[in-house]
Parts: structure tokens; sequence; C-alpha cells
């Protein structure tokens, strides 16, 4: 085995990608995965992922890293082709804070996006008064604090959250991604955001959500 097939193969083996048995080919030249046992066995302690990492040399964990930063480059562009739908029109996909996220809810022929912080970050801007941006079929384009764009919010690091209401960041050890990987805590999310548009008066019927994260 080459030195660089080996960190190929250990990010297979620590996404689930392959099992180490023979493998079925999909008409596209791919693997059949099943996302199920990837999920599953990804559930592992920190210690378990540090054991498997004290394994690779600087040049293994230079191509792991740079094939994950592939993945997950797919992986956000799948994030919005999921989340598209909630668009109207032709609203522009809104920037995404890279330490946070969006939750999205549209209403008849408007889409309304709440930024939200993980642990740690607060907003650049006051934002206690102005929970959400929001674009219509109409204007195509969205309300924002900054200069034109599509960009809602930005996440900086921060010791204390003052910036937003309490229900604009993540609790503490649930950050966006892990809000989003378990259903309860998405919809809670989203059904959070929801009421708060209701209190704003925001009328009709909520057709799609989605959250996204950075």
């Amino acid at each position: 085995m080459t030195a660089m097939r080996r960190p190929l193969e250990w990010l297979c083996l620590m996404l689930v990608l392959v099992s180490g048995g023979a493998q079925t080919i999909n008409s596209d030249g791919c693997p059949a995965w099943s996302s199920e046992p990837v999920l599953e066995k990804l559930k592992v302690s920190d210690e378990c992922f540090e054991l498997l990492a004290d394994k690779w040399n600087d040049t293994q964990t230079a191509a792991i890293l740079d094939n994950l930063r592939r993945l997950t480059d797919v992986l956000q562009k799948q994030q919005k082709k999921e989340c598209k739908e909630v668009m109207p029109g032709d609203c522009p996909f809104p920037v995404i804070p890279s330490k946070g996220g969006l939750v999205c809810v549209s209403a008849e022929t408007k889409v309304y996006c709440k930024p939200m912080c993980n642990e740690g970050q607060d907003f650049s801007f006051l934002r206690r008064t102005r929970v959400y941006e929001e674009c219509s079929a109409t204007t195509n384009k969205w309300t924002t604090q900054y200069v034109g764009g599509n960009k809602l919010a930005v996440c900086n690091k921060s010791d204390i959250q003052i910036s937003g209401v309490p229900s604009a960041y993540f609790p503490k050890d649930q950050d966006c991604l892990k809000t989003k990987s378990e259903q309860a805590l998405e919809k809670k999310v989203i059904e959070t955001f929801e009421k708060e548009l209701r209190d704003n008066n925001i009328q009709g019927q909520f057709t799609h959500s989605c959250l996204i994260c950075g």
C-alpha cells in the first residue's frame, strides 16, 4: 500500500464509505454507499477519533484534511439544494454565517430568514429588534444591515452574546450542525421561529422551512 493510498483508505474507514469488503458498484462508477451505516458508525467518542488520528503522519493527515474539505464542499452544496425551495421567485440565496446558521420559513410570496450564531459568537450589529430578514418575489432583494447583496449577518468570536434575542443563539454544546443532525432539535428551532413570525403579525400559511449551517 502506497503512502498516498493509506490516508485515503483511512478516510473511507472513518466515514464508513467502504467497509473493507467487496463493494457494490453503481452504474455511475461509485460504491453503493448507505447513509445509515455511515451515521451510526460515526457516532464514536472524541477519544476514538484521536486514537485513529495518532496512526497518521503529517502527509497522511494533510491528505485526509484535503479530502474532508472536498467532501464538506459537496455537502454544503447539497444543503443549499435542499433549502432552495424555500426561496420564492428570484430571491438570491443568502450568505450563511460561517459560525452559525440560518433558519428560513416561507409564507406566500415571501421568505423570512433568521440568522443564528453558535456558542462563543455574537453578531456584528445589534439585532434585538431585528430578529429576521426577508425577501419577496416582488423585490427579489433581502432586507439587510449590510449594503446590498445577500449577506444577512456575521457571527464574530465573542465571550458575551448581547446583540441578538436569546433565541438567535444555539445552546452550549449544541451548535448548528448538532441541531440539524437531530430532527427533534431542528424542529424546535423552526417552530420557535414560526412563533416569532406570528408574534410579528406575519400572516399566511407557512409552506416551506429549513435550517442550513455554515
